[in-house]
Order: structure tokens, then sequence, then C-alpha cells
């Protein structure tokens, strides 16, 4: 991982009862499973979410540990800054989440933290404490 590379994440302002601030995706994936979209926005949440999975790499089928939460309880993913194509499609989910009050933020970091897996769009780490 180079010094010269940003990587940005979108992720709840306040630590859950793991001590992680959960991302973006699990955000909205809670809004999902919790029953709390109405039908449009989970319709949206369905075909947004099936997007992102067929458009990048998932870094669980290359290493199933990297979030495990044994191995790796603190593990959290950043998109690269370069992935343009995979950020231009968040302000969706930003969107998503404020009208259902869910409070997040957006962290810029060029070291986000030590290594367990990279591509080319992102990287899953353990955070810097």
């Amino acid at each position: 991982m180079g010094a010269a590379l940003e990587f940005v994440r979108y992720q709840s302002t306040e630590v859950n009862t793991r001590g992680i601030c959960v991302g973006i995706f699990g955000l909205a994936n809670g809004l999902a499973k919790t029953g709390k979209l109405c039908d449009e926005d989970h319709r949206w949440w369905q075909t947004a979410n099936a997007w992102y999975d067929a458009a990048y790499p998932d870094p669980n089928l290359a290493d199933p540990t990297v979030y495990d939460r044994t191995i790796n309880p603190h593990a959290q993913a950043w998109f690269k800054t370069s992935a343009a194509h995979l950020l231009k499609r968040i302000p969706g989910y930003v969107d998503l989440l404020d009208r259902y009050g869910v409070k997040w933020e957006e962290v810029r970091s060029s070291d986000p933290g030590r290594v367990l897996y990279e591509d080319d769009v992102q990287v899953v780490v353990v955070p810097n404490r």
C-alpha cells in the first residue's frame, strides 16, 4: 500500500457494542433486515447491493478470515479513492441513511491501518487506534 494513496470510508458516527463504526453497507443492510425500509427503498437497496456485489471482489472469497470476528474483530473496508465507478453510487446510500435518520460520516486517510486484504478498489484493514 503506497503512502500517496488515499482511502475513504463511510461509516456510523458512533461505535457499536463490538467497538466498531459500522460501514455504510452494514448500516443500510441493518435498516433492511429490521424491516424499516418502505417498499420503494427496499427495492432500491436490493438493486444497489446487487450492483455492488457484481462490481468488485468480495474479500471473504479470497480470505475467509478477513472478517472473522474472533481473528479480526475490528476489520473494516476502505475504498481507494481511485475507484470512481464505485464511489459515484455512494450518494444513494447516504441519501437512504439520511431519510431514516441514521448518522454517518465520511473518513479519509492515507494510512487507515494494517492491511489484511487489498485489491484494485479497496483495502480491508485492522484500523489504527
